[in-house]
């Protein structure tokens, strides 16, 4: 009880919320560009999981296994610290003394994109499947060809059928950037842990960030749902 009664939430307000406010830009970049290169990334997976190459259909199959198989945060460390010395010793191969350098901030969203990526690619794939074939074949019957079957009618339709699942994706991702923390980038896990560390007002800066996070998150879900309805509603 003693340690209830001597909580400084306003203290941890005035100093801490500042730099939350200030890490939010960070944390917003880090989602809306992770979550393109996860569409981007996601959509075309999908289109090679079901073309006729099979070893292009190999080759993605083991990457999938493989990155749903590790956890986030090892494969957002791995491409922090792993990956640029790996591409320096292949470039080194033609130009001695080569060093890749990325920031924090870009492994990161490349780490996220790569991720979210390797899981919407399912999400599309399994609604690609599910569209009639009987549309397929009246298109390719009036003169269209395959790839402008795929372009123009299946792939609209596919990535207009899985909008809710990619707003649960995009808010999901959302926190998931509280996971950048453990690659150095300042967003607000690391700002909150600083501060705590420097003020020991451990439960009032934990709690400001729990909150600052619901903040972000429920709104972001409300606005998702109101989307959905109204493709609901048009379709």
């Amino acid at each position: 009880m003693e340690i209830l009664s001597n909580l400084d939430f306003k203290t941890a307000i005035q100093y801490l919320l500042p730099s939350l406010i200030q890490g939010l830009w960070i944390v917003l970049e880090a989602t809306v560009f992770g979550f393109l290169l996860a569409i981007v990334l996601g959509l075309l997976i999908a289109i090679g999981r079901i073309s006729k190459v099979k070893i292009l259909r190999g080759v993605l199959v083991v990457f999938l296994e493989f990155i749903r198989g590790t956890p986030l945060l090892v494969q957002l460390v791995y491409m922090y610290y792993v990956v640029p010395l790996l591409i320096s010793i292949i470039i080194q191969i033609w130009s001695p003394g080569y060093q890749l350098k990325i920031s924090s901030l870009v492994a990161g969203t490349l780490g996220l994109g790569i991720n979210y990526g390797c899981y919407i690619s399912e999400v599309i794939r399994s609604s690609i499947v599910s569209i009639d074939s009987g549309q397929t074949e009246a298109a390719l019957a009036l003169g269209l060809t395959n790839k402008q079957v795929l372009s123009r009618i299946i792939i609209p339709q596919a990535l207009r059928n899985v909008v809710p699942v990619f707003g649960n994706y995009l808010v999901m991702m959302l926190k998931d950037t509280s996971l950048l923390a453990y690659v150095s980038v300042s967003e607000l896990l690391l700002r909150t842990q600083s501060y705590a560390s420097q003020s020991f007002l451990t439960i009032e800066s934990y709690t400001l960030l729990a909150v600052f996070y619901l903040i972000l998150s429920l709104p972001l879900a409300q606005v998702i749902k109101l989307v959905e309805k109204r493709i609901q509603k048009f379709s």
